[in-house]
């Protein structure tokens, strides 16, 4: 341990009682030793300037190393040093020096420590806007299509009423399907919020997942006309929350519908199921990304529905406590499969 140094006023007299000690020994002794009859006034003004000159030189040493010691202080508080523990290598000759060099070790690591935090915190807020962009951007693009279709229909049943009623009735039911989809967009999109801000709960109850698809997949097939979707036979019960097993489930074959043109076929095998489709397929650079919200590639106009769908089938199975398997290879299909238990 070391020995604790004395405080400034302390080593200042310590130090100038020794000098004066010093100087007076040596005055004392030159008196002393010289003859009488060369101790002129002269001699005595030599003895006295000399002694001055020693005190002043002791005084200017010191006021070097207060200097020095000033220096390392300066260069903690301007962080050009890396501050060091309390009993680091830097050596200060008096207590309040060694209090300063710890209180400044101190204050320096807080304020390092709330500079990363700041960063971290800068960071994220510059995700968030980025997200929040991505996010308007992608909404932006996804109403415009059916908005505009919703009211081009709108002003042609407007502007003509000797419109047929076959082609009438075609037109409203194409405005309809529009208002569906921003609808279902929307819905996405709560969901999705639902899935940030920590709200969703899930609602487990036991039921059987074949019947649940069966249904979705029929009401799939009224929307895609002339595509079949085949369910396997087999019976798979799960303790799972149900609503949010529909939305896994109808996401992952409506996904499969829109990027092939066969059939798309759902197995059962053992606790896992299977959404199996002969279409583009995805690039093994991009199958770890299609589930992150947001995403889009080029390869095949892959759209993915604001890029929401598949990170909603990601969220919603981590709920389940299971993940979402991707098989695929470009050309040649893809399989998306994932575990109840």
């Amino acid at each position: 341990m070391n020995k604790q140094k004395p405080t400034f006023t302390k080593f200042v007299m310590v130090r100038l009682l020794g000098i004066v000690a010093v100087v007076t020994f040596l005055y004392s002794f030159l008196m002393i030793i010289t003859p009488q009859e060369y101790q002129s006034s002269t001699f005595h003004i030599v003895l006295f300037l000399l002694s001055q000159f020693i005190i002043l030189t002791w005084v200017y040493m010191n006021a070097k190393k207060v200097h020095r010691e000033l220096k390392n202080v300066e260069k903690y508080l301007s962080g050009v040093s890396k501050p060091k523990v309390s009993n680091s290598s830097v050596q200060f000759f008096v207590r309040e020096f060694e209090d300063i060099n710890r209180s400044l070790i101190q204050t320096l690591k807080r304020m390092r420590k709330k500079e990363k935090e700041k960063r971290k915190y800068t960071a994220k807020i510059k995700l968030k806007n980025r997200q929040r962009s991505d996010m308007l951007s992608a909404i932006a693009h996804e109403f415009r299509n059916p908005i505009a279709a919703i009211m081009g229909y709108a002003q042609t049943l407007t502007d003509d009423e000797d419109i047929p009623p076959k082609l009438r009735t075609k037109f409203l039911h194409k405005i309809y399907n529009n208002g569906d989809k921003i609808e279902e967009l929307l819905s996405r999109l709560l969901l999705w919020n639902s899935f940030e801000s920590g709200e969703q709960k899930l609602q487990i109850s036991k039921f059987d997942m074949r019947p649940l698809i069966r249904e979705i997949a029929i009401n799939l097939e009224e929307r895609y006309k002339d595509r079949e979707i085949r369910v396997a036979e087999g019976s798979l019960i799960v303790h799972a929350d149900k609503a949010l097993m529909e939305i896994v489930v109808k996401n992952l074959i409506e996904n499969a519908l829109k990027y092939s043109k066969d059939m798309v076929e759902v197995q059962i095998v053992g606790k896992r199921v299977l959404v199996i489709d002969k279409g583009v397929g995805i690039s093994a650079k991009n199958i770890e990304k299609v589930t992150k919200k947001f995403f889009r590639t080029d390869e095949h106009s892959w759209d993915n529905s604001m890029g929401l769908g598949l990170a909603i089938v990601k969220q919603i199975l981590k709920l389940h406590n299971t993940t979402l398997k991707i098989e695929s290879e470009e050309g040649r299909g893809s399989t998306f499969s994932f575990e109840v238990k």
